[in-house]
């Protein structure tokens, strides 16, 4: 199959039951897309499946033929963060990190959707994103922050 991931195309040959989350791991070797839960209940493989995040450890890679897939390593560079990314640094919004990847994407999905979201909008967007080390105040503050910081450069998600 061939799959769209972060703009370029890869053929992927694996069986049909292997799910998105797999195939991005051990096929593309993107490992940024964390395997935690795996019964889609933490949001730590949350990916974007054209524009909307979705649960990589529930969605079959023979399902995103023809879709665009976006990881954490498409949404930043090293030295060229997105604005996300930096407002998670820069409110200490992850501990541990195994969810911080799948907090980033969904967010930046919310941006995309809603440029000034209330704190009701960000919580309920958030909502499927577990966090073990408990930084939910800090990750709303970093996605408030973001939106600021994307409204003010004029630039979308």
């Amino acid at each position: 199959m061939r799959l769209r991931v972060n703009g370029r195309d890869h053929d992927v040959a694996c069986p049909d039951h292997v799910t998105l989350l797999d195939a991005l791991r051990d096929e593309l070797h993107l490992t940024g897309t964390k395997l935690v839960c795996d019964r889609g209940e933490c949001g730590a493989c949350t990916v974007l499946l054209d524009g909307q995040p979705v649960y990589s450890c529930l969605t079959l890679a023979a399902a995103c033929e023809g879709q665009a897939i976006t990881t954490i390593e498409g949404i930043g560079a090293p030295g060229s963060h997105h604005a996300v990314q930096s407002a998670f640094a820069r409110h200490d919004a992850a501990q541990c990190g195994f969810c911080t990847p799948g907090q980033v994407l969904a967010a930046v999905a919310l941006l995309r959707q809603i440029p000034a979201p209330t704190d009701a909008e960000i919580v309920a967007a958030m909502s499927g994103n577990l966090c073990r080390c408990g930084t939910y105040p800090r990750i709303l503050d970093a996605i408030r922050g973001a939106a600021a910081e994307l409204r003010a450069a004029g630039a979308g998600a």
